[in-house]
């Protein structure tokens, strides 16, 4: 059985592109526009790994990763911070947002392929 990876991403062109490479390796790709869809989505699903951008619309990505962390339900779920946030510091405020790990945009398809291995232990 193919792991889930949840996509949230609010910019149509970089979330294709996302699904795209995953999709291609044999990973079940839900997706999700902003925070509060993705905190549905995840409940729904139940996702193996979440990339979540951090701005996002309705919801940002920091705060569905902090309820999604405060929630016992969900907070063993790793959740990947995938976004253009790549100045010095942005890793650290991610991490302590609740992030597992750090993406910055634009990431190269390996780069994407990688983390979410990582944290899948393969598809």
């Amino acid at each position: 059985m193919s792991k889930k990876v949840l996509v949230v991403e609010d910019d149509m062109d970089n979330r294709r592109i996302v699904v795209k490479v995953l999709s291609v390796e044999g990973y079940q790709v839900i997706e999700a526009t902003d925070g509060l869809e993705a905190l549905a989505r995840v409940r729904e699903e139940r996702p193996d790994v979440i990339l979540m951008d951090l701005a996002l619309p309705n919801m940002d990505g920091w705060e569905a990763t902090r309820q999604l962390k405060s929630d016992p339900a969900t907070r063993s779920i790793p959740v990947v911070a995938l976004t253009a946030f790549a100045m010095r510091g942005d890793e650290e405020q991610a991490r302590a947002a609740g992030c597992d790990d750090y993406l910055a945009k634009p990431a190269r398809p390996a780069a994407i392929r990688d983390i979410v291995r990582k944290h899948t232990g393969g598809t």
